[in-house]
């Protein structure tokens, strides 16, 4: 399931994203997609390869997994304060995406890749060695 009012378009800095041509209101489920699960020796290999960047740690009762995203899941850009928030269904092998706050048209819909929409941990591309 996708919001009828998303779409992908490229970003100033950040390659692709996910927009909205219309207004979403604040706890909106705008997408729900299945994941393909694959293995702790699985992810060792995808992060050797530009997949790297688009997969979800997938830790079903702490079975360290991980997952590729159907949908426009894999698209969602990162922000520290984002406008969406993600949730796992371990049970259905699904992510679902859902607003925090009212959006608006033309707007750019972010996930914290931490988990939390306002997680302020800094994630793997702005940790300095």
């Amino acid at each position: 399931m996708i919001y009828h009012a998303i779409y992908i378009d490229t970003t100033n800095n950040k390659g692709r994203g996910v927009f909205t041509s219309q207004p979403i209101i604040a706890d909106e489920v705008i997408e729900i997609s299945p994941v393909i699960v694959m293995s702790a020796e699985e992810r060792n290999l995808l992060d050797q390869t530009t997949l790297h960047d688009y997969i979800f740690e997938w830790t079903p009762d702490g079975n360290i997994q991980c997952c590729m995203a159907q949908g426009y899941i894999s698209v969602y850009n990162h922000s520290y304060a984002s406008n969406c928030e993600y949730f796992m269904n371990y049970e259905d092998n699904t992510i679902m995406i859902k607003t925090v706050r009212d959006i608006i048209a033309g707007e750019e819909l972010t996930i914290n890749y931490n988990g939390d929409w306002n997680d302020e941990k800094p994630v793997w591309f702005d940790v300095k060695d």
